[in-house]
């Protein structure tokens, strides 16, 4: 949390000079965490603590060259490296969009699933969750294979507990009341 609220606090410093850096910051390490979530050698090097801080720097610099991520979001990841807390990154780009979304209005829906999402499903769980009365969605994304499949999505106050563990859950106590 406390590296997303530095983050935070340097757009709106940025942000006076330039209107657009707030949106820009955002996209940056919305597009590094989508990175991470997808490319599972990127996530297996972030998360190995076997190399050393000049060896992780290099090797996520050049992705982040190659991503186009800009300087705001490069020194955030290098202060990171420098920390050893690299392995933070998606827990901090989750917070960072947090913050951003209550700065905005928005509601942020946590999101559990067994797997990864694709981009239709991302798009129908916002539609859904719309349609039940929540405006702004924004999705935070977690993946827990212990679920089995389905999902989990906590969204305010509310739970909506739609995974194969809680239904065999309930089956099983169903099946222990009816005997």
């Amino acid at each position: 949390m406390r590296y997303a609220l530095a983050l935070l606090g340097l757009a709106d410093d940025k942000r006076q000079a330039d209107p657009g850096a707030l949106d820009r910051i955002a996209a940056d390490l919305e597009a590094l965490f989508g990175l991470w979530r997808d490319n599972a050698e990127f996530r297996d090097f972030v998360a190995d603590p076997r190399f050393d801080a000049a060896k992780q720097r290099a090797g996520v610099f050049a992705v982040l060259d190659r991503a186009g991520i800009g300087a705001e979001v490069r020194n955030l990841i290098g202060v990171m490296i420098t920390n050893r807390r690299l392995s933070q990154l998606p827990a901090v780009a989750q917070a960072f969009g947090t913050l951003l979304a209550e700065r905005r209005g928005q509601q942020t829906a946590e999101v559990v699933t067994a797997h990864p999402l694709t981009d239709t499903q991302r798009a129908a769980i916002v539609a859904r969750l719309t349609e039940a009365g929540h405006s702004g969605v924004r999705l935070s994304e977690s993946i827990d294979a212990s679920i089995l499949g389905g999902l989990i999505v906590r969204i305010g106050s509310r739970l909506y507990d739609n995974s194969i563990k809680s239904k065999l859950q309930r089956l099983q106590y169903a099946m222990k009341g009816a005997a």
